[in-house]
């Protein structure tokens, strides 16, 4: 029997979670068994076998059948749940709207998802050399990721929580005050690069009044014109990010309804065969399209 209790939730989500049958929550793809064999995906089972789920999988109602639900996030938690056979499962339950922004494909545990199931397991009174066993790593590990958003504003963390960021750049992070730490990550985020080594570049064109310290004179392999260089760039980047955002939210659900729409004329064994004999060039960038969406 589904059941309901109060917690506090981020905007997008219902105040309540709810147990969910498995059977009645329908993944948006399969688990490839090429993750199903990654150190990732054991380190995930081995934390649920030995703390249980911390980090409840994400679900929106279903709009034609109320009892079933679409799965946003949590593909591979769902996954081990079903080869252990389990039945039921706590979700929270997305909004209707969140469906069309949230990451919907999650396939593996962003950072900023591990340090919120570490803070959520660490409240619920479990060891951190517990936690430390549970997902193969050191202690040392756990603490970083515990500390993970210490001096992070909490705009930067909501743009950053479904990235898969290194822990180094949220140390890079931290030098910049909290207006350039949104800043820096709408660029990430726009530029669809989250490594470290591209952090830095971002702190090294900071200016110093946007720093929580003041920089040192010479930046390792920069030079002085090159900073400034760089400087320039992180500015246009962020005014071309300010009106690309104004618009965003519109063309993002175009392109999910048109590449919607092109994966059922793809599911159409007459439409594919027709575009195969007349227009095979189309047809590849058809399926290249509906690929992509697929895997991203």
């Amino acid at each position: 029997m589904s059941s309901r209790k109060p917690i506090v939730l981020p905007d997008g989500f219902e105040h309540t979670t709810l147990r969910v049958p498995i059977a009645e929550i329908m993944p948006l793809r399969e688990v490839p068994n090429s993750v199903r064999k990654s150190v990732k995906y054991g380190q995930i089972a081995a934390s649920i076998t030995e703390v249980g789920i911390i980090e409840p999988p994400v679900v929106v109602p279903d709009r034609q059948r109320s009892s079933r639900y679409h799965l946003l996030d949590g593909h591979l938690r769902l996954a081990i749940l079903l080869e252990r056979g389990d039945t039921e499962v706590v979700c929270l339950i997305a909004l209707e709207d969140e469906a069309f922004t949230y990451n919907r494909r999650v396939s593996r545990i962003a950072i900023i998802q591990e340090h919120r199931m570490i803070l959520n397991a660490v409240k619920k009174g479990v060891s951190e050399e517990r936690l430390a066993r549970a997902l193969n790593v050191n202690i040392a590990n756990i603490r970083a990721k515990r500390n993970l958003l210490t001096g992070i504003c909490p705009e930067a963390v909501d743009l950053l929580r479904d990235k898969h960021v290194p822990l180094n750049a949220f140390t890079e992070l931290r030098k910049m005050k909290p207006m350039r730490q949104i800043a820096a990550a709408e660029i990430m985020v726009a530029m669809n690069r989250y490594s470290t080594g591209y952090v830095k570049s971002i702190v090294a064109a900071t200016p110093e009044d946007e720093l929580v310290e003041k920089k040192q004179r010479a930046v390792r392999g920069l030079t002085e014109a090159q900073i400034e260089l760089m400087s320039r760039e992180s500015a246009r980047l962020d005014r071309e990010f300010k009106l690309i955002e104004q618009s965003y939210g519109a063309d993002h659900l175009d392109l999910v309804l048109a590449t919607a729409y092109l994966g059922s004329l793809l599911s159409s064994a007459p439409v594919v065969r027709y575009l195969a004999q007349h227009h095979p060039q189309l047809l590849t960038e058809f399926q290249k399209l509906t690929e992509l969406q697929q895997a991203a």
